[in-house]
């Protein structure tokens, strides 16, 4: 709760106090519509009649009738009659009021104002965070103790920043506060601090895992942080306490990030965090037990261990996956750092997990395998999307690593999908996934599962088999809460009772309860394609001038969307020979489209053009089968099935990718079913899709009659009346 500000005379105010209605909107951050309700709702004309002794809104005091202007002391005063709904107490017990909320955001108008005139952003948190660092540590009773680039930047910064800061300390009421805050606007600086900020969700997320840090704050035993790439400290300052703590230390390259978090620390009262430029001098740093008690003199100096490790370094989209420093580095280094017992938490990008193998293993492959082969990893957290609101375009996973791994969770490895958890409970995702990394499990087992990191067989199904370790690529499960049985003659029932016409056929379809002891198993597609069952054609990219309408039939985005009919567009065989690469499709390919979901579609002709993102799948055998050289049961797969199966919930789920959601099509999976089953599913799914073509017909042929009755009343050329006993 700070002081009001001096209240002026209408008439009188200067420009500096004046703001209009969406400057209020702004500064007390609340909608439009809310600043307007509040003038209407109390104006003097409407509180003359009904009284109650309720102070009107102020009056204009200058401007326009379309854009008037209002005191900021008389808004502020106003608005301190106003408490916030749902706002915690103060700690003296008072409830914050919109007009807190607005002289603050007042005074940070003001502060980043000055940013123009001192001509770097970077200068002004510099001098605001030396003001705060003083006021936290005494530097005028005790500056002898201070560094003295501290002491220089205190003298040197600019007075009207020196007295807009201290305005912010009394307002929030410590200079800790009024660091925080004064970095929190980095943003509206437009300062290149905010795009390596660890977001305040996956901070509360490795404070929570972390666990309880601050539970010892003193003594030789207390746990040792190291935060491998401390920025401007959102890791540290998430933990449970570190103030007044030994045993932290932090490592920072760069030198105005490491110059601010020792600012931002001595606001908070902690001196007793060590700050590195490299990680390197961990092995020399010497203990603070050491230097302040002088205990065990003989002791090796060193931090080279911790109990607890933490990193969120920078990373751009596909950085560095040839390098040996490349991101998986800082888990490597955050294991090798870490003591028996210890927990690593670090944030890597997700294509570091999503890779695959080739037949020439990146130093990013040797490293991950490195990670799950040394039983290094306990849990692997894929990050809800857009997580990073200034890396949009790319996705990131936490992983959760141990020193030494308890004997029952040897040889696995928790992979919790954070993303779709997030998506069904919303902000109270990091809660709930602490809950399911402490249990090692999720009601819903497509969120959270064990993988082993190895196992016995040539189709074992583990982490080191070089495929993806996304979350959300390995885990897979049926329909929570379904009885498919029961579902599909629900289903079955409804077909029949909605067309009639079809009741008979819908009726002497066969579904049965797969036995218990007749369990199918799955298969990657990935497999598939190693094995030579099926074939990925690829999707090409072609100019939008050399597609028409005639020619052979393109296929794109458009088309499996439904957005356009197939047949529309066209490209002539002389336009696609400039294409050398471009290949058409064949008699029984799947069309697959893996954005946002998997939408499929079997060729039934051939000769069709793929565009890019549209893929298509092969069945090898398939064409051999159509032209007699094999039998039935030596196919052992159809195209309708393999479209539908495909395109099934549990394949669904696996999307991944920050701006597009994408399927990973090698990481989707089909059960194995005898040739037998494959032929009886292929029958029924074929009549299925004639039977619901005829029924788009009856739909297309009503609605373009509905059309024309329409276009025809509607210009005046026809005119309806229906023939007589007709009903």
């Amino acid at each position: 709760m700070g002081t009001s500000m001096t209240t002026r005379m209408p008439g009188r105010a200067d420009e500096a106090s004046l703001v209009s209605l969406g400057e209020i909107k702004e500064l007390a951050e609340v909608g439009r519509p809310t600043v307007s309700n509040w003038r209407r709702r109390f104006a003097k004309e409407v509180l003359g009649t009904g009284g109650n002794g309720r102070m009107p809104f102020p009056d204009p005091v200058g401007g326009s009738d379309s854009k008037p202007l209002f005191d900021a002391g008389d808004v502020a005063s106003w608005l301190d009659l106003r408490p916030i709904p749902d706002a915690e107490p103060e700690e003296d017990g008072t409830v914050p009021t919109y007009g807190d909320r607005f002289r603050r955001g007042l005074r940070l108008r003001g502060l980043v104002a000055l940013r123009h005139e001192l001509g770097s952003e970077d200068r002004l948190i510099v001098d605001a965070l030396a003001v705060c660092a003083m006021a936290g540590e005494g530097g005028d009773w005790y500056p002898e103790y201070l560094p003295e680039h501290l002491l220089e930047d205190a003298e040197n910064a600019d007075p009207r920043v020196v007295r807009a800061v201290r305005d912010l300390i009394e307002e929030l009421g410590s200079p800790a506060a009024a660091a925080d805050t004064v970095l929190g606007l980095a943003e509206r600086l437009e300062s290149d601090l905010t795009t390596d900020t660890t977001p305040l969700a996956v901070a509360r997320l490795i404070s929570t895992l972390a666990g309880p840090v601050g539970v010892l704050s003193s003594g030789p035993d207390h746990p040792t942080v190291i935060n491998l790439c401390a920025g401007t400290g959102e890791l540290l300052f998430a933990l449970d306490s570190i103030k007044g703590r030994g045993g932290i230390v932090a490592v920072e390259p760069d030198p105005l990030r490491r110059k601010l978090l020792l600012y931002r620390l001595f606001a908070h009262h902690c001196t007793a965090v060590d700050i590195c430029a490299q990680a390197e001098e961990l092995d020399t740093l010497r203990p603070w037990e050491q230097r302040e008690l002088d205990l065990d003199p003989d002791r090796p100096w060193g931090i080279p261990s911790g109990d607890i490790v933490l990193a969120d370094p920078p990373y751009a989209a596909g950085e560095r996956e040839f390098d040996e420093g490349g991101p998986l580095g800082w888990a490597l280094e955050a294991v090798n750092r870490l003591k028996p017992g210890g927990r690593g938490l670090v944030v890597v990008p997700s294509w570091t997990l999503s890779r695959p193998r080739g037949t020439t293993p990146t130093p990013n492959m040797r490293m991950r395998e490195e990670l799950l082969s040394r039983d290094a990893v306990e849990a692997i957290i894929q990050l809800p999307r857009r997580i990073h609101p200034f890396r949009t375009g790319a996705e990131h996973a936490l992983l959760v690593l141990r020193g030494e791994a308890a004997p029952e969770q040897r040889g696995e490895v928790l992979l919790v999908d954070a993303d779709r958890i997030a998506r069904r409970v919303g902000g109270a995702w990091t809660a709930y996934v602490t809950e399911v990394v402490d249990a090692g499990r999720s009601p819903v087992d497509e969120e959270a599962g064990y993988f082993p990191v190895s196992a016995a067989g040539p189709r074992a199904d583990t982490l080191l088999d070089g495929r993806s370790v996304l979350p959300a690529h390995r885990l897979a499960s049926k329909e929570q809460g379904l009885d498919h049985f029961s579902a599909t003659l629900d289903a079955r029932r409804e077909a029949a009772v909605a067309l009639p016409g079809l009741k008979e056929w819908i009726g002497n379809l066969g579904i049965a309860r797969r036995p218990e002891d007749s369990a199918v198993t799955h298969r990657k597609v990935g497999e598939h394609l190693r094995a030579g069952q099926l074939r990925l054609l690829a999707g090409h990219r072609i100019r939008e001038s050399d597609i028409g309408d005639a020619g052979l039939m393109v296929i794109g985005r458009e088309e499996m969307l439904g957005a356009l009919p197939l047949g529309r567009r066209r490209i002539a065989l002389e336009d696609l020979a400039e294409y050398p690469q471009a290949q058409t499709t064949e008699r029984g390919d799947v069309f697959l489209l893996a954005e946002h979901g998997v939408r499929t579609l079997v060729d039934d002709a051939g000769g069709c053009v793929l565009l890019a993102p549209v893929q298509g799948l092969r069945i090898r055998a398939y064409r051999k089968f159509l032209a007699g050289e094999v039998l039935s049961d030596e196919v052992w797969m159809r195209p309708h099935p393999l479209s539908q199966l495909l395109a099934a919930p549990r394949n669904q789920h696996r999307g991944s990718g920050s701006l597009v959601r994408r399927v990973s099509v090698r990481d989707m999976d089909l059960p194995e079913l005898p040739p037998e089953e494959v032929a009886e599913l292929e029958a029924i799914l074929k009549e299925t899709d004639r039977q619901r073509a005829d029924v788009r017909r009856q739909l297309a042929a009503l609605d373009n009659l509905a059309l024309r009755l329409a276009a025809g009343v509607a210009d005046g050329d026809l005119a309806l009346r229906r023939r007589p006993g007709s009903a």
